[in-house]
């Protein structure tokens, strides 16, 4: 995580802890705050899952990234996000790169054990990738996939608050 503190820390560790409980090796995670094109910041956190070791290695050689972002919706006219928070998965390339991101069919602030249930069913290919030409939505015929956490309410406002500061600016 980064060294000072950021509104989404404590939800990307319980998230973390979730996926490590659930046998699936977390090789990175980190929290920031972002540039886009230099105009206006947003909240993410990256967590690396590594699948060399696990049945799955040879489905995911390079691993799998599972992407949490919150914009503050600024430039949401000129193609950015809209205000708020989203998962996102994509796959780890060999050169350190990895392919476009793909929505995940969960609520932004899902809870850490239906973000496990997700990355399961990515895992298993029951949930594929969009498109690779932009974020997009993923291949999926079900529901959002399980309810959001429990201290949702405390982290969106905790995200609310540093986006209007950083609107501000």
């Amino acid at each position: 995580m980064t060294a000072r503190t950021l509104p989404h820390d404590d939800y990307i560790e319980a998230v973390y802890a979730a996926l490590e409980n659930a046998g699936l090796p977390v090789q990175d995670a980190f929290t920031e705050d972002s540039e886009t094109r230099g105009l206006y910041c947003y909240l993410n956190a990256v967590i690396t899952i590594d699948l060399v070791y696990t049945s799955h290695g040879e489905d995911w050689p390079h691993g799998l990234l599972f992407i949490w972002e919150w914009h503050t919706g600024i430039e949401a006219d000129q193609g950015e996000p809209d205000r708020g928070p989203v998962w996102l998965f994509a796959e780890a390339k060999s050169d350190g790169s990895n392919e476009y991101p793909t929505v995940l069919p969960v609520y932004g602030y899902a809870s850490p054990a239906a973000v496990v249930q997700a990355a399961r069913k990515v895992i298993a290919r029951e949930i594929g990738p969009g498109s690779f030409n932009g974020i997009s939505s993923a291949r999926w015929d079900g529901e959002l996939i399980g309810g959001s956490w429990d201290q949702a309410d405390e982290l969106n406002a905790a995200c609310e608050a540093w986006g209007t500061d950083e609107s501000s600016q």
